[in-house]
């Protein structure tokens, strides 16, 4: 489990790369905005139920201020917006189950809410105004996004089940990819680590609308209600309190991605699985995302494309590249150009050690083995 005492990453100095189209490492401050409908006549329940909520937060590293704004034209709309140092002590509070137990309270009285997540850029007034930007823990220059927005979900099935999950999820009819006018489903790659799922999505529009579009899929539907009996989480999706939090301990969000070059119909699709040792993940991802930005203009690198997932000690790396995955040099595939500092921050479901395999030969190709999640399936619409 995630702890709330998990360091925050170093700033990070210097021109913002613009090969790089998202990353939380970034080290400037970050704004949360939460927009929440609250049940009509609940309101009273619901800001007691801030107000607790605010007591605990306040003591989490990381967590400068919030504030609470209700409509001045609909009394059941209102907005939580708190402000962060950086981005990493957010998340690593808001993936925790410290989390999940601390929301439960507002769940009774809130019809839905939209979590945004934002970097502050610029601002102005206040008493720093006039102070160099990197002393006010702003971005230094915007990012030039690619329009997709990438997110993944994760999670366990019961040991000895693994193929029959597989040959579940890969013989599913993909759903309409056109949600609505401006949303689009782009592509969706499951891959499998022993019993861990992970099933990476690409979106263009609305992350949120996209999802619940795919939900109400009859053919989804089926798909998730096959593979229940064999989920180490029990969940019942016709309860909507049950689904909503298997999918929050579900959501892997990506802290990363980088592009090398533009798209190669030829390149292949890979993902690696790092497990953090506790609470390593943020470390691990941090590190992965600052050598994909160096090797993003090294020749020698076959990565096209690569965007790091990372929740609590659960690290993922989707990459793009050309040729098959031992094609290259196998440091630049596995993103990590040291094998001692593997070591030192993963464990492997073998129970080999990073440190074991750091003393022979070919220990990164060992890496790279002891890494790899194998394809279910990667599925892209035909407008993407």
């Amino acid at each position: 489990m995630t702890t709330t005492s998990a360091p925050a990453s170093q700033p990070r100095t210097g021109k913002v790369s613009p090969r790089v189209s998202q990353s939380v490492f970034d080290g400037s401050r970050l704004r949360v905005v939460l927009l929440v409908d609250v049940y009509d006549g609940a309101q009273q329940q619901f800001l007691e139920a801030y107000e607790q909520l605010c007591n605990q937060v306040a003591s989490v590293p990381g967590h400068v201020s919030d504030q609470l704004c209700q409509s001045i034209e609909n009394p059941s709309q209102w907005l939580i917006t708190s402000e962060w140092e950086s981005a990493p002590p957010f998340l690593t509070w808001v993936n925790s189950e410290a989390h999940v137990r601390m929301v439960e309270p507002l769940h009774s009285c809130v019809r839905d809410t939209r979590s945004l997540r934002f970097h502050v850029v610029r601002e102005t007034g206040g008493p720093a105004a006039h102070a160099p930007m990197s002393q006010r823990g702003l971005q230094t220059a915007p990012r030039m996004g690619d329009g997709v927005i990438r997110h993944a979900l994760t999670f366990t099935v019961k040991p000895g089940s693994e193929a029959t999950v597989a040959e579940i999820l890969a013989g599913y009819a993909s759903p309409e990819p056109r949600v609505d006018d401006t949303t689009r489903l782009c592509r969706t790659s499951l891959f499998m680590h022993g019993n861990r799922v992970v099933r990476a999505i690409e979106v263009r529009g609305d992350l949120l609308s996209a999802l619940r579009h795919v939900a109400r899929q009859p053919e989804v539907r089926a798909v998730e209600e096959a593979i229940n009996p064999y989920l180490e989480q029990d969940r019942d999706l016709d309860d909507p309190e049950s689904a909503r939090v298997f999918f929050t301990r579900a959501a892997l969000p990506a802290v990363h991605h980088v592009t090398a070059e533009q798209e190669d119909p030829a390149a292949e699709r890979h993902a690696l699985y790092y497990p953090a040792r506790p609470g390593r993940g943020l470390q691990l991802a941090q590190l992965l995302a600052e050598h994909d930005e160096a090797a993003a203009d090294d020749p020698r690198s076959t990565v096209l494309r690569s965007t790091i997932f990372q929740r609590d000690d659960v690290v993922v790396r989707l990459i793009d590249l050309r040729g098959g995955l031992d094609a290259g040099d196998p440091a630049l595939s596995l993103g990590l150009m040291d094998a001692a500092k593997a070591a030192e921050l993963t464990t492997f479901p073998d129970g080999m050690s990073g440190a074991d395999a750091a003393g022979r030969d070919g220990d990164l190709r060992h890496l790279l083995k002891l890494a790899r999640m194998e394809l279910v399936t990667d599925r892209r619409s035909p407008e993407a």
